[in-house]
């Protein structure tokens, strides 16, 4: 099953090289050549030592000398060309991976999110790809030149001596052995190490974004001390990477280095016991070329770590990427536009074997507004979440306009909800750009109209470069009402026909609430709308109020006709106005 794992996971790899055949054709040539004007040097060296020096021969050694420096400039123009073309190949490689990988990453579910941090995935995205591409570019021609220069490397050193050859020869598989045992510690150690980096950047990246919080509760020492915990794990991690590493390369140069003091040994007793067929010219050549065949063991031996890193990063990015995204159903279609209605279905949903909503029926008529209102986990965002597909429907079924959400393709299903909710998430830009990321293709009057209709259009005109200023980092130069402002010039644009506020209100001053309350009500006109909230002041007004509790529906009616009833909501009403104090209301019809 491994094997098979294995075998699939290369052909994914190689798919990789298929745009760059023509490149990749190119490297390979250019190291075989580089392979072979490797071997010219002992070679000619032995032919000088042997025949032109005993013989006088001047002419030809310089002939000889000629011929190996043009050699060596053209291993000079092969070597530019495999560390460059060869490098832009892998650096071509890696941004198809990431590209891959950003695509599949923006078609996976919610749920995926929820159990995987930031820094984790920034991590794959960057370090482990790097490493891969790395791999792509280095892997096959170090492959190449190990395997050429050693089969090359022997056959040369059996015309030396053949008898000898097949001495240093029989080393060959100890060192095999001590790669293969080496292996799989090395795999596990880098593959921790990776792990850890990704934790340095998801600490580094919540601490960052959360700086003006560390700095509002004095909390830099907390903050460092966090990050130590992690940066200590990347240590351990990493030196035990390198304790593996440094055990298979301490003991492969071990290895090697006993070639030369067997070479030396075995050579000398050849030409006092042997002297016939090999004397001490043979003996200084084989010296010589001995090199060409501990060269590229020692090649292999500086590039096991670059293999262990990059398979290893590889099998992480293998891992998002057979992560299951989100499909739509064979019998799912587009929707233009919906009426409205929506109807929940005997709805169970849970996390983590955790039930959140049991058996959950209600029916919006379209162009109402229904307000979701209870404690804090009951299920109310979740409920919401639901609509839009979020997150599957376990048990049960979502209707809209008499057709299962399951029918309807996200796509579709998505341009047609609105939501704005209490954390506002903005992208880094300018005003013009976050507002039309609720309608890519909006004209410029467009924008103008939805940012008039949500009452930020008289500030962002106040602003010195207006549309085009930079918000900062996520809105950071912005108030929390201007958030909120912003994200409702969104929705405005994007004009969807269900609309789902999500405690749209509920962090904001009274001032600022009344401003964007009254935004909210021209949003909802016309839209069935769902709201949550925990102020029961803003949904007073709603068409029909539902109490959730603990995943189930506890009462529902009118505001008048639930404070009568005298239960769960009373209870809450009476709590929330026992000082008098009543804010201002959403009325959407």
């Amino acid at each position: 099953m491994k094997e098979k794992k294995n075998k699939s996971l290369f052909k994914k790899f190689v798919a990789y090289y298929k745009p760059h055949k023509k490149t990749f054709a190119l490297d390979m040539i250019c190291s075989f050549v580089y392979a072979v004007v490797g071997l010219l040097y002992p070679m000619m060296t032995t032919q000088i030592l042997d025949v032109y020096i005993p013989g006088g021969m001047i002419k030809e050694i310089l002939i000889l000398s000629a011929v190996l420096l043009a050699v060596y400039f053209l291993r000079a123009g092969m070597n530019y060309y495999i560390n460059y073309y060869g490098h832009v190949m892998g650096v071509k490689m890696q941004a198809k991976m990431r590209s891959d990988l950003f695509s599949h990453l923006e078609k996976l579910p919610y749920s995926f999110y929820d159990n995987n941090e930031t820094g984790q995935l920034m991590s794959r995205m960057t370090n482990d790809l790097f490493n891969v591409s790395e791999l792509a570019h280095h892997g096959p021609e170090n492959l190449f030149i190990t395997s050429f220069m050693t089969v090359s490397a022997f056959v040369y050193l059996c015309t030396i001596s053949w008898k000898l050859a097949l001495i240093i020869f029989a080393f060959l598989p100890v060192l095999l052995l001590i790669a293969w045992a080496s292996r799989k510690n090395m795999t596990a150690a880098f593959k921790k190490s990776r792990e850890e980096i990704g934790n340095i950047n998801a600490c580094l990246e919540n601490s960052i974004a959360g700086i003006r919080v560390t700095k509002a509760y004095a909390n830099a020492e907390h903050e460092q001390a966090r990050f130590e915990v992690n940066n200590n794990g990347f240590v351990k991690a990493r030196s035990k990477a390198y304790k593996a590493m440094g055990a298979f390369s301490s003991s492969m140069n071990l290895v090697t280095s006993v070639y030369n003091v067997i070479v030396l040994l075995a050579g000398g007793l050849f030409c006092i016991y042997d002297s016939a067929n090999f004397d001490y010219v043979d003996l200084v050549a084989f010296m010589l070329s001995i090199n060409l065949f501990i060269s590229p063991i020692q090649t292999l031996i500086a590039f096991f770590e670059q293999l262990q890193d990059g398979v290893t990063g590889f099998k992480r990015f293998d891992e998002i990427m057979e992560t299951p995204a989100e499909e739509d159903s064979p019998e799912a279609k587009d929707v233009d536009r919906f009426e409205g209605a929506i109807d929940f279905v005997d709805v169970t949903f849970g996390y983590d074997e955790r039930t959140v909503l049991d058996s959950v029926n209600i029916s919006i008529p379209k162009g109402q507004t229904y307000a979701f209102v209870g404690a804090s986990g009951g299920g109310k965002t979740t409920l919401c979440h639901l609509v839009p597909k979020f997150y599957k429907v376990e048990h049960g079924d979502i209707l809209i306009d008499g057709t299962s959400i399951k029918d309807i393709t996200n796509r579709s299903l998505r341009q047609n909800v609105g939501i704005v909710q209490q954390d506002v998430f903005l992208f880094t830009g300018t005003f013009r750009e976050n507002i039309a990321y609720g309608d890519i293709n909006a004209t410029e009057e467009q924008i103008v109209e939805a940012a008039k209709r949500a009452n930020i259009h008289d500030y962002i005109m106040s602003l010195e470069k207006g549309y085009d200023t930079e918000i900062g980092e996520r809105g950071i130069k912005l108030s929390g009402g201007q958030k909120q402002r912003l994200s409702i010039a969104r929705v405005f644009l994007k004009n969807p026909s269900i609309l789902i506020l999500d405690e749209a209100t509920s962090a904001l001053d009274n001032a600022t609430e009344t401003l964007i309350q009254n935004a909210l009500s021209e949003l909802c006109v016309g839209r069935t709308t769902i709201v949550v909230a925990h102020r029961l002041s803003t949904v007073r007004n709603a068409d029909k109020i539902i109490v959730i509790n603990k995943g189930k529906i506890e009462e529902q009616g009118t505001h008048d006709e639930l404070i009568d009833l005298d239960g769960i909501y009373r209870k809450l009403h009476d709590a929330q106005y026992k000082d008098g104090n009543v804010t201002g209301l959403i009325d959407c019809n």
